[in-house]
């Protein structure tokens, strides 16, 4: 098994202090001791707080001048926290800010051929086929969007259309798969994989499965097949910010728990 905190520290180093653009036209500047990205003025998503390195001195201070630069953009902005970010109580500063916690998830990678080697036997049940979405696949995005909605009690359209968007950006640094029903083309199960150039790291999101057809493989197919694409690109670790639902099955895939993320939310009041 991998070092825990070795792995978490190559993480933070590779991954979440990166200055590489997201996608083409998404601005990371790194101010101070917080790294932040700001996406063009007409994406609803994409501005967030993704590290910082704050004490309890200065935090307070920093959280404004973030809320401050957010503000003058009329944009709405996450701020993810880690479990081992500092001070302790950062949430809690975040909160009296203005800010909204978002559902907690639990950080968990691991090597890319443990996870591929545990996807090897998993197989789609009769009638389920895996395919790649493309950028313009207009009934696809719709199908997932559908998906999404089902699974997660809300309207995805908007965070889907970047998704695809970012697709069409730059499709060596992002696929994307989504199990259909054969004949019908319903989305039934989808997810996507992003590669971090210059990194060990590729990470794993947007893992869906609709009720009726979860416990089949299909899930697990996904992982599996996104899995491969990475190692075939030579990355070395999966990273995922896991719900409840797909925790357990990632770790039983050779995942392991390295901490908790939960994203802050302020958005303008005007």
């Amino acid at each position: 098994m991998t070092d825990t905190a070795a792995l978490l520290a190559r993480f933070d180093r590779e991954v979440r202090q990166s200055l590489v653009p997201p996608q083409p036209g998404w601005v990371p500047e790194r101010v101070g001791p917080v790294i932040r990205v700001t996406s063009p003025p007409d994406a609803v998503y994409g501005c967030f707080v993704e590290w910082s390195d704050l004490d309890a001195d200065n935090a307070d201070e920093q959280i404004a001048a973030q809320v401050a630069h957010f503000a003058a953009l009329g944009r709405r902005f996450e701020w993810k926290t880690y479990g081992y970010d500092r001070p302790p109580d950062l949430p809690q500063r975040l909160e009296q800010a203005g800010f909204v916690a978002q559902d907690p998830e639990t950080l968990v990678i691991g090597p890319v051929d443990v996870v591929t080697t545990a996807c090897a036997a998993a197989a789609l049940p009769a009638g389920i086929r895996v395919r790649q979405v493309k950028a313009g696949d207009d009934p696809a995005w719709a199908g997932i969007g559908r998906l999404h909605e089902m699974v997660w009690g809300a309207d995805s359209q908007e965070w889907l259309k970047e998704v695809a968007g970012e697709v069409a950006a730059d499709p060596d640094a992002i696929t994307v798969l989504a199990a259909e029903v054969d004949g019908t083309g319903e989305v039934v199960c989808a997810g996507w994989v992003r590669f971090h150039l210059g990194t060990a790291f590729a990470s794993l999101w947007g893992g869906s499965t609709a009720p009726a057809y979860r416990g089949q493989g299909i899930y697990r197919t996904l992982v599996g097949q996104r899995a491969a694409l990475a190692s075939q690109r030579g990355f070395d670790f999966l990273q995922v910010d896991a719900s409840p639902h797909s925790r357990p099955i990632l770790q039983r895939l050779g995942l392991q728990v390295v901490s908790t993320t939960t994203p802050y939310v302020w958005t303008p009041t005007t």
